[in-house]
């Protein structure tokens, strides 16, 4: 949308734009509008909701009324927010690459069974990521897919992108209380013991100098920065005591939290070159991460949706190299379901 100067605008805020920040629903109503503009708008009263003064972080509700005064956009800016870069253009392999990973669609979410090895986000070196590639799976009129939670760039398995604003706002809101189910699963090193529990503690990024900042380590209750995190596992099936196929649920969701605390309890995940222990690595496994998303439970308008995602090649090879059988995990929300160590 485009506006001139001198023109006051009200504008009413859609069911489908219900729950978003002040800031990100300006400018996406008047691209070009900076971060500044608002701030200072918002800090002078110009802008204001249903007549009141507001915040660049109030968050606006459907059927309220968004008072804006005239500003003149700031086009081509260096920095520009997310909003106002220009669409990325997909190449046609990595849109048929993308379309190729649906597995689950409908009005509201797209849920895709990412592979390993590629990155959700962008960032420092990595141009090529899900949330650019995203905007392959729709047409040229629509929203590009709003990514609404994260996968390591090595983890594989579902992933939820919103359709819309009302959606993504929604799907987050829901990622963040944890009411819904999201059941990974891992090849570990060892045996967990006991076969079914929980792991929990307090946990921090690293930081000082020759540390990596981007590990998780312990922390005490106290230490600031400090997250409590907690995992339920149970164990599917074993080979020996050599390696294990776990079933692992968390219940919050910090960064890293599953490589973390598998290797807290000496059973560090295959492939796992951050997160590591001092067991010895099966014969005849493939490379890479064994760590799946394997399937997700969330709340739809007609009841729970279930998506499921098939396991990565290399982690078929090494399920058919220690003798797992899929098959023997068909609950796989049930962690608490009894199994047999052979």
């Amino acid at each position: 949308m485009s506006w001139n100067v001198g023109q006051v605008v009200n504008l009413n805020v859609d069911a489908d734009e219900d729950d978003t920040r002040l800031d990100r629903w300006l400018k996406r109503k008047f691209h070009g509008l900076t971060q500044g503009q608002i701030e200072k708008a918002c800090r002078t009263g110009e802008i204001r909701v249903d007549g009141a003064r507001a915040k660049a972080n109030t968050r606006v509700k459907a059927g309220q009324s968004v008072r804006v005064p005239p500003m003149t956009a700031a086009k081509d800016r260096p920095g520009a927010d997310e909003d106002d870069k220009p669409r990325m253009t997909v190449k046609a392999s990595d849109a048929d690459m993308m379309r190729s990973l649906v597995i689950f669609e409908d009005d509201r979410i797209i849920a895709l069974n990412k592979p390993s090895g590629l990155a959700t986000q962008g960032g420092t070196g990595t141009s090529r990521h899900i949330d650019g590639l995203s905007r392959a799976l729709v047409d040229d009129t629509a929203e590009k897919p709003r990514l609404v939670h994260r996968l390591d760039r090595d983890t594989s398995g579902v992933l939820i992108l919103a359709k819309t604003v009302g959606s993504a706002n929604q799907l987050s809101n829901l990622f963040r209380s944890r009411e819904l189910d999201k059941i990974y699963w891992a090849v570990t090193l060892g045996v967990p013991h006991p076969v079914n529990g929980d792991i929990r503690g307090w946990m921090i990024k690293s930081t000082g100098p020759g540390s990596d900042k981007e590990k998780m380590r312990t922390a005490e209750q106290n230490e600031k920065g400090a997250v409590h995190a907690l995992t339920l596992y149970s164990v599917v099936q074993n080979a020996g005591r050599k390696a294990a196929w776990v079933a692992l649920k968390p219940e919050t969701g910090r960064t890293h939290q599953l490589r973390f605390h598998m290797a807290e309890i000496g059973c560090a995940i295959v492939g796992d070159r951050k997160y590591t222990c001092d067991r010895e690595l099966p014969q005849g496994l493939a490379e890479g991460l064994h760590l799946h998303a394997r399937a997700l439970r969330l709340p739809g308008p007609r009841g729970p949706i279930e998506i499921v995602a098939d396991l990565p090649p290399h982690m078929k090879q090494t399920f058919e190299v220690l003798g797992f059988e899929e098959h023997s995990a068909e609950n796989f929300f049930d962690l608490r379901k009894p199994r047999r160590i052979r």
